[in-house]
């Protein structure tokens, strides 16, 4: 129901991805939505169709592929599941921080395990500090050539399946924000793995607790200098938070799809549903949300790949699509009526997984705090 202008190009990568999504993963979805697993054979052939890490740019080897192009590529995604989408791109994109801030030979190693099909997971959230970065306890010692990190992450998306660490710590509290350093941290130096959260919502995507218990690292594994780390995280997250809106879009997109469908088979007083005007709005406010978060998406791949700054357009896309996906979801349930309040219909779990986009990439609230910040600076 939801018009997206393609060229030919987008197109065919769009449909490369839905063949291989709707062949492998809808399958077992409603299996691993029920046990929270991620379904390592759909990422491989995912990766093998040339679909992950498509950011990586064409000097390391990549595809460079634009802002646009990703986005349209994760609607898709996230239409068939945003958890799988989800930590599919995360998979990569946590490796962001290095492209941002780290030296030549960084960005060269990591974009050749990117296109390797390695999986890096990023580290900042800890049990008592979420949005307020400046309040983690991770430290990192030097110790001659070596750093040695300690501390628990929380709420680690690819925790479980991450062959790479991108770890937040603090080498001297005092100094909050300006003693944030980022490391690279490789899983085989003793990173355990904890807990695997049992979630509401985005279940195939795996979220756990991190250990880092004496984990010695090299001196050169700082990703750029030290406590400049804060200022990395923060220029990442800027276009971070929009990209992870494309997932939620692509949910809006299936609940659309999944209400019509089922208003215009459904009849009552011998007439499909979707004839009663009253049902026939609901239908309206999904689909008015959904074209004006997709048409918000693309005005800002347009900045990111003119590389044009955002000026707060991250955080509000972040606001108005993660609440209206929740809405566009309660709305898809509302229309199905009870079978849309039980499991036999997808529609009761794209309004689990959508509650997420308001918490998540820093919670609605935040972002609030974000764009009244920018205008205390701004000129009268």
């Amino acid at each position: 129901m939801v018009d997206r202008i393609m060229n030919e190009e987008q197109r065919d990568i769009v449909d490369l991805a839905k063949g291989i999504l709707e062949k492998e993963l809808v399958p077992q979805l409603e299996e691993c939505d029920k046990t929270s697993r991620f379904p390592t054979d759909v990422f491989q052939s995912l990766f093998k169709a040339g679909l992950y890490a498509v950011e990586v740019p064409e000097e390391y080897g990549g595809l460079g592929m634009n802002f646009e192009t990703q986005f349209l590529l994760n609607e898709t995604l996230g239409y068939y599941d945003t958890g799988f989408a989800f930590s599919f791109h995360a998979g990569s994109m946590s490796a962001d921080s290095i492209f941002i801030g780290g030296t030549e030979e960084q960005k060269r190693w990591a974009s050749e395990q990117l296109l390797a099909g390695k999986v890096f997971a990023f580290c900042l959230t800890e049990p008592a500090a979420g949005s307020d970065a400046g309040a983690i306890t991770t430290t990192a010692k030097r110790d001659g050539d070596e750093y040695i990190i300690n501390g628990n992450k929380t709420f680690i998306s690819c925790g479980e399946i991450a062959d790479y660490f991108i770890v937040a710590a603090t080498i001297d509290k005092s100094l909050k924000h300006k003693g944030i350093t980022l490391f690279l941290v490789e899983k085989e130096r003793g990173v355990q793995i904890g807990k695997h959260e049992d979630k509401m919502g985005l279940r195939l995507s795996p979220t756990n607790e991190v250990i880092f218990d004496e984990i010695r690292v090299p001196a050169d594994h700082i990703i750029g200098r030290e406590g400049k780390g804060f200022s990395i995280v923060m220029k990442n997250m800027e276009a971070v938070r929009p990209q992870t809106m494309t997932f939620a879009a692509g949910l809006m997109m299936r609940a659309v799809d999944e209400a019509t469908r089922f208003a215009k088979e459904r009849t009552s007083f011998n007439m499909p549903i979707i004839k009663f005007q009253g049902l026939s709005f609901l239908l309206a406010d999904m689909l008015k949300l959904t074209q004006v978060s997709h048409g918000t998406l693309m005005y800002i791949a347009r900045l990111l790949d003119e590389k044009q700054p955002l000026n707060g357009m991250g955080a509000s896309a972040k606001i108005f699509i993660s609440e209206s996906a929740s809405q566009v979801a309660s709305h898809a349930v509302q229309v199905l009526g009870g079978y849309g309040y039980i499991k036999d219909y997808p529609v009761e779990k794209l309004m689990r997984d959508a509650k997420i986009f308001e918490i998540f990439e820093g919670t609605n609230q935040i972002q609030q705090v974000v764009l009244a910040g920018l205008l205390s600076k701004s000129d009268k």
